[in-house]
């Protein structure tokens, strides 16, 4: 078993324990050092610690909640707000495999139009 594989493995049993497992960091390489050392130890502990799915899902976060959701304006006429998307790998149909959605969000009327995915930014301002 090569040496890196073989740190991990151990870093793992020491982490990943059924009974109190996914300690911090420090607990972590406390628990490993007691009876495994190599150069870089606590390094390695740490990037194993960031790549754990189970910890990065159940990490308490310490930035404070961003606030109340805010409603979006109430729109008064028609295209005044739009959005603007590419649907791209589409089958090619009559030299086109693109097509731009322009929709507004007033009445939520949509343009499709048909172009390709190596539209430049000048054609798509022509087809704009």
């Amino acid at each position: 078993m090569p040496e890196g594989e073989l740190r991990g493995e151990i870093i793992q049993l020491h982490h990943n324990t059924p009974v109190g497992g996914h300690r911090g960091r420090w607990k972590t390489a406390e628990l490993v050092v007691r009876n495994y050392w190599w150069p870089g130890v606590t390094k390695e502990v740490e990037r194993y610690m960031d790549g754990c799915d189970t910890c990065q899902r159940y990490k308490n976060r310490s930035k404070a909640p961003v606030g109340k959701l805010m409603p979006n304006a109430i729109l008064e006429k028609s295209w005044s707000h739009i959005l603007v998307d590419f649907i791209t790998k589409l089958p090619l149909a009559q030299g086109y495999n693109a097509i731009l959605v322009v929709c507004d969000r007033f009445n939520k009327m949509v343009h499709f139009i048909a172009t390709t995915e190596k539209t430049s930014a000048e054609e798509l301002t022509k087809l704009f």
